[in-house]
């Protein structure tokens, strides 16, 4: 079996792909919650909420995508299973059944707001190890945030 050899020192490489595997399972069900609420919102603002659901999804697929393979290119291999993402994850339980469009928003704001702060912890892990890998996740935490503070503005 081929293996991909990465230029990072063992040390390095186990802080590393902590880290991306830890924003892998982060993204993955970012991208589930912001689905799930994204079919059961209901509510006067419904549309617009409905919409700001989708730019996460699309938003979390990209960057999930992105993370698993700068871990495939530094020889960790990826692991966005289910299970894997069900315990790895930071994000609170999201509310089954029909979700109202206030409950929806503050449920997006809870997520994001725990995926950034895990992410901005991914930040300060990275920095010495592997600035290209630090580099990806303060891309990636600068679009959360945006999307964070546009929810927030939603029940302003």
């Amino acid at each position: 079996m081929y293996v991909v050899k990465s230029p990072l020192s063992d040390e390095n490489l186990k802080t590393v792909s902590e880290a991306l595997q830890g924003a892998l399972a982060d993204l993955v069900d970012l991208a589930l919650v912001a689905k799930q609420i994204h079919w059961n919102v209901v509510g006067p603002r419904f549309r617009s909420v409905h919409l700001q659901l989708d730019e996460v999804v699309a938003l979390a697929r990209k960057h999930s995508d992105t993370v698993a393979e700068r871990a495939a290119a530094l020889g960790v291999s990826p692991d966005g299973r289910a299970a894997t993402v069900a315990v790895g994850s930071g994000i609170g339980v999201t509310p089954e059944g029909w979700v109202d469009d206030s409950t929806a928003v503050s449920t997006m704001v809870d997520a994001l707001g725990a995926v950034i702060a895990r992410m901005r912890e991914r930040v300060t892990s990275t920095e010495e190890p592997d600035p290209v890998s630090q580099d990806i996740l303060i891309a990636i935490t600068g679009d959360l945030e945006k999307q964070h503070w546009m929810f927030q503005a939603e029940n302003g």
